[in-house]
């Protein structure tokens, strides 16, 4: 199925030819059919001789209801324009082809009607030179009338020809389903309706809907149940515990974890002229924004770098068309492609300048390699959100740590500042070279912590000892008042290996916090969660005196056996399990690894 958006004047047949082609109603308020014009958007569709079915979004053609329009137009792929023959191109007819312009449709029908009053010759003689300039200056033209049916069965034809040019839907993409309706059925709940451009959408799915996770209920294609909808299609869902109040036209629903709201987002405008108040149109949503110019434009430039900030946050990714409308003139001022949706912040003097002509030659086209010429780096999780898909061959120069892509200039550079930073540690707990990692992630600016171990892994000459970093093969030596203190400790473990000294007592040693971690790290101390400090040789004695008990054991038996308190016996038995001395059994049971390595601590 495709759907295709009406648009023209007010009072030009739009909704008489929907209702001719599908037998159906699209002004769907007692309102609308009164007043005798649409003012909200109407749904109907049809099935063609070819077999084909499409869905029609009746649009309203009056100025006034513009919004509503937008909302129509916005996911369409295509559009049947319609003038009327006796009256010919009129105000809004051009307004909304500029907005579909903007908006880069390129796909519709020119649907003169009426021809049972005048002839339609003169009429799409008019129509192809205002459209001669826009993106639908080669749409065929079919003159009809919604009144006799003149011309219909033509139009029909052209409605198949224009289907089989549309592009197919892309069943297995993320979803992006702009909300363009939403009611309450008694003994249904929540529905609401929009046209699904990509991706498939089951009964049972979750779903997101600002954050919050929405299961869907059931589904409706084309008015029948169905357990599965596949784009392009309209779509009408049945959300489940979603009270009617928490959505609104504009929403989006989403696939859980595949999008990124933005409420910043940096684009490339249409045209040199800017307003800083306006209102941006994307799929059914239409948000207050404020827009700020970057740099300067040059002669030959006719079109604008802008910065865009949005009133509430929305799911966009590069390439997406949005429009600009100033909505005090009522004027569209055109359209913008969104060329970073997570742009850097613009905190320096001349960073909006730079960011300006960082900007200027790119077209909006989603590129792994042009992201990390500008970011240098970035998650794999974040392209996907922007839209940038990840290619089995990468781009020369990728460097891949985990999850995170990262050009070679930058890798290398951090490795640079990674030898320069051990050079000169910032913390004198140690006489020799060592560095904490937290205080390297920091100095480093590295975006994820992980990152700064697969610095270490990527350089032989380096290791990773507990929380520390420091040159391999060198030893740690420590200050002569640490060593003083360490002995004191190590005396009193000897004599009682598992009394464990709390928070105070150590203080009072002289082992504060960047004492112990120099400790653990020159591999004197062994330090467990919960601010438990034991020797090194603490596991292999535990052993020692675990193998006295039954096979299994509990951790009252272990802690009495180790006599030791509950505080010292749970971080000591939870490590004991991890370096694979000892496995948990049923419950609180454990016992002693058959064969068990124990380590040599002291080696």
């Amino acid at each position: 199925m495709q759907v295709i958006a009406t648009a023209g004047h007010v009072d030009h047949g739009k909704s008489t030819l929907v209702r001719a082609l599908t037998g159906m109603e699209p002004d769907r308020s007692a309102e609308e059919r009164r007043r005798g014009m649409t003012i909200d958007l109407g749904y109907a569709w049809t099935r063609l001789p070819s077999g084909q079915q499409i869905a029609f979004v009746d649009v309203p053609g009056h100025e006034r209801f513009a919004t509503n329009m937008l909302a129509g137009v916005g996911p369409a792929p295509a559009v049947l324009l319609v003038v009327a023959a006796d009256e010919g191109w009129a105000m809004q007819t051009d307004e909304h082809v500029r907005a579909l312009d903007a908006l880069r449709v390129r796909h519709g029908i020119l649907a003169v009607t009426r021809t049972d009053l005048a002839d339609p010759t003169e009429a799409i003689t008019q129509a192809r030179a205002h459209l001669a300039v826009t993106t639908l200056a080669d749409i065929p033209a079919v003159g009809v009338s919604g009144k006799t049916g003149d011309g219909i069965d033509h139009l029909r034809t052209a409605l198949g020809e224009l289907v089989d040019k549309l592009p197919r839907g892309d069943h297995n993409a993320r979803i992006r389903l702009w909300v363009d309706r939403s009611f309450t059925i008694r003994g249904s709940g929540t529905v609401v309706t929009g046209t699904l451009v990509a991706g498939t959408v089951h009964q049972g799915d979750i779903l997101d809907l600002a954050g919050e996770a929405v299961t869907v209920r059931g589904l409706q294609r084309l008015g029948e149940a169905t357990t599965e909808v596949r784009a392009p299609a309209r779509i009408a869902i049945n959300l489940r515990n979603l009270p009617r109040d928490k959505v609104r036209r504009g929403d989006a629903l989403l696939t859980p974890r595949s999008w990124r709201p933005t409420r910043v987002v940096d684009m490339r405008l249409d045209c040199r002229e800017i307003a800083t108040q306006l209102v941006l149109h994307i799929g059914s949503a239409a948000v207050a924004a404020q827009v700020r110019r970057l740099g300067a434009i040059g002669e030959r430039d006719e079109f604008s770098i802008v910065r865009v900030t949005l009133e509430r946050p929305l799911p966009l990714e590069v390439g997406d068309r949005v429009l600009l409308r100033d909505p005090g003139r009522r004027h569209i001022l055109g359209g913008a492609t969104v060329l970073d949706p997570a742009p850097p912040a613009l905190s320096r003097r001349g960073s909006a300048a730079a960011r300006e002509a960082s900007l200027h030659d790119d077209l909006g086209a989603p590129d792994l390699g042009l992201e990390l010429t500008r970011r240098h780096a970035i998650n794999a999780d974040t392209l996907r959100a922007l839209g940038v898909d990840i290619p089995s061959q990468l781009p020369p120069g990728t460097v891949v740590a985990g999850k995170w892509l990262i050009a070679e200039t930058q890798w290398e550079r951090w490795r640079s500042e990674l030898r320069t930073a051990l050079e000169s540690p910032s913390d004198r707990a140690l006489v020799d070279v060592g560095v904490r990692h937290a205080d390297l992630v920091r100095s480093l600016r590295l975006p994820d912590s992980d990152l700064l171990d697969a610095l270490v892994v990527g350089c032989p000459d380096l290791e990773s000892v507990g929380d520390w970093v420091r040159q391999r093969g060198r030893k740690t030596s420590l200050r002569p008042d640490i060593e003083v203190a360490i002995s004191r400790l190590t005396e009193r473990l000897r004599a009682h290996p598992f009394a464990a000294p709390d928070q105070p007592q150590l203080v009072a040693l002289g082992l504060g916090r960047r004492e112990l971690g120099a400790a653990v790290a020159a591999g004197v101390l062994l330090q467990l969660p919960g601010g438990v400090v034991l020797l090194p040789s603490a596991p292999q004695e535990a052993a020692a005196r675990l193998a006295a008990l039954a096979d299994l054991f509990t951790l009252s038996t272990a802690r009495q056996a180790l006599a030791t308190t509950r505080r010292v016996a749970v971080p000591l038995l939870e490590h004991l399990d991890r370096i694979g001395i000892t496995e948990r059994m049923d419950g609180e049971l454990r016992r002693l690894r058959k064969r068990a390595v124990v380590p040599d601590w002291t080696a």
